[in-house]
């Protein structure tokens, strides 16, 4: 098995807790509302903490699809979140799985700074296609800009 790692921060306005609660704690409800493609976040397994695994059922190209998304680790003190996508249609077959190491941090202003490690898990000696990676993590980036945006135009969300 090969591991190929990426990082990428991102910069928020929001504080922090505010957005850690919004990405890891509200996004099961937020992300079907804020994201065209994604249609429903349900819990198939556990009970929302670490080793809960969740099926993301989206439509693509036409198609609909899911990924099973398994909870690692969630501290909700360091706003550290870590996740992986385990399994799915929606996963290509040379990939065993993708990790996600998620933290916010205190930004500029008050805001915040996303840092996101990925690391993708290959299946024998095969390398990541490059522009599933980018895809991928164009995607995350709009998910994340998306509840930013909720969050944003609903002042009274905490």
């Amino acid at each position: 098995m090969g591991v190929f790692t990426y990082e990428n921060d991102t910069t928020s306005t929001v504080p922090p807790a505010k957005l850690f609660k919004a990405v890891v704690h509200d996004a099961d409800v937020i992300i079907p509302k804020v994201v065209d493609s994604i249609k429903t976040v349900e819990i198939v397994e556990g009970n929302g903490g670490p080793g809960t695994v969740k099926k993301i059922t989206f439509v693509e190209g036409g198609q609909t699809l899911y990924v099973l998304h398994k909870i690692e680790a969630i501290d909700d003190a360091k706003f550290e979140y870590n996740y992986s996508i385990v399994g799915g249609v929606g996963i290509s077959d040379i990939v065993e799985k993708i990790s996600f190491e998620a933290k916010l941090v205190e930004g500029p202003n008050g805001g915040s700074v996303g840092k996101m490690t990925v690391k993708y898990h290959t299946k024998g000696d095969a390398k990541p296609i490059e522009k599933e990676v980018e895809e991928g993590k164009a995607k995350g980036d709009a998910a994340f800009k998306a509840i930013e945006g909720y969050v944003l135009a609903n002042p009274n969300y905490n």
